[in-house]
């Protein structure tokens, strides 16, 4: 059975299933990881304090451990951002979420953003990097040089949103960015409540969608079936 053209199991596979609330507990962690499991998403995108729970939950799970980086605001030095992730790497992580110095990038000092992105590839090794733009703040013009610093310092992956700024995903930033470097794959962010918001962001080119209501959108597409 498929809604818009997608099986449950289809739209599972797209969500990175997200706790990043600076007050989510122990037991939000746990029923998480019981809901990444069950309904085998993408991924999971948990606080730095929480990978070594998180990867024991986890067990041998094929499902991606991720966790951020630079969180939320993207200003901490490279060298501070290098360490987290080496750090999350050594306790689990294979999926870094890191945020860009957004203040670099709208002054235009394109070469401090890349080398920032590059120290962060560097120190995730193997581990796939996926940069966050926060696409809210900036204009069309800087989301597409945000996207080629990013592939140009070989991150996997360019993502629209923190979730903790002005505003979140739209079908707007996620196309441009999906034109802008084909070759990356795009997550979308950031507000990512409802089935047909999600499906939404696939068509206009997301491979990854970030989602802290993974339960309940995979609830809408039963309900949508009936």
């Amino acid at each position: 059975m498929t809604y818009r053209g997608f099986t449950k199991a289809q739209i599972a596979a797209f969500i990175d299933h997200t706790v990043l609330k600076p007050s989510a507990s122990t037991k939000d962690i746990e029923d998480a990881v019981a809901i990444a499991i069950d309904s085998q998403v993408a991924a999971v995108c948990f606080r730095p304090s929480d990978m070594t729970l998180a990867k024991r939950l986890l067990g041998n799970s094929k499902i991606g451990l991720a966790t951020v980086v630079g969180f939320p605001h993207g200003t901490n030095e490279s060298s501070v951002k290098a360490f987290e992730t080496r750090l999350a790497v050594e306790q689990g992580a294979n999926e870094i979420d890191m945020v860009l110095h957004i203040g670099h990038l709208i002054e235009g000092k394109d070469d401090l953003v890349q080398a920032d992105i590059a120290a962060v590839v560097e120190a995730a090794g193997s581990a796939l990097v996926k940069v966050i733009l926060e696409t809210s703040e900036l204009n069309d013009e800087q989301i597409v040089t945000a996207c080629k610093l990013s592939e140009a310092a070989g991150a996997g992956y360019v993502k629209t949103s923190t979730g903790f700024a002005s505003g979140g995903a739209t079908t707007h930033a996620v196309s441009l960015m999906a034109k802008a470097v084909p070759a990356l794959g795009v997550k979308a962010s950031g507000g990512i409540k409802t089935l047909d918001q999600l499906i939404d962001m696939v068509e206009a080119g997301a491979t990854r969608v970030g989602a802290s209501g993974t339960k309940s959108i995979l609830e809408e597409f039963d309900q949508k079936l009936v």
